[in-house]
């Protein structure tokens, strides 16, 4: 025998509000309907002020793309630069015939070389630095507009 279906039956008094049994003269409704809650701006200025968040953020994300882009183009060339002048200078060592003047070059080379590497990384870093400098610039203008924006709000409202 198979069961029948209970009846789906409205509930009442203390089964549709638990708190009636504790508190039966509240009315939430009328609780909540009293409370002043602060005007809250057309839904076009907060879109509006989204997009422009957006809008900032993805500027950001492009300066630092482009940053990042310049990072590895120097680093290639630098590379490069290195390997044609290490060609360069193996084959210039390999023209002294003494030991006295092939160490007098190698250590020129070495210092050259440390040199060449100092320069080179403070080069990259300066593209790093001023690459994350635009970016934080950007959402920084952006985030000062934003309060900005939200204080002309306040003061409408007030």
């Amino acid at each position: 025998m198979a069961e029948q279906p209970k009846s789906k039956s409205k509930a009442t008094g203390a089964e549709a509000n638990p708190m009636a049994m504790f508190m039966p003269d509240f009315d939430f409704t009328k609780a909540f309907a009293a409370l002043k809650s602060p005007a809250m701006p057309g839904m076009e200025v907060v879109l509006s002020a989204y997009r422009r968040n957006l809008e900032a953020l993805s500027e950001a994300n492009r300066v630092a793309l482009e940053g990042a882009q310049a990072v590895a183009r120097r680093h290639m060339e630098i590379m490069q630069r290195t390997m044609t002048d290490l060609t360069e200078q193996m084959r210039d060592l390999n023209m002294h015939d003494t030991p006295q003047a092939r160490a007098t070059k190698q250590a020129e080379l070495l210092k050259h070389a440390y040199e060449t590497a100092v320069a080179n990384m403070r080069d990259l870093g300066d593209l790093i630095q001023r690459s994350n400098h635009d970016a934080v610039e950007k959402l920084n203008r952006r985030f000062s507009e934003a309060m900005d924006e939200m204080k002309t709000l306040i003061d409408k409202k007030s």
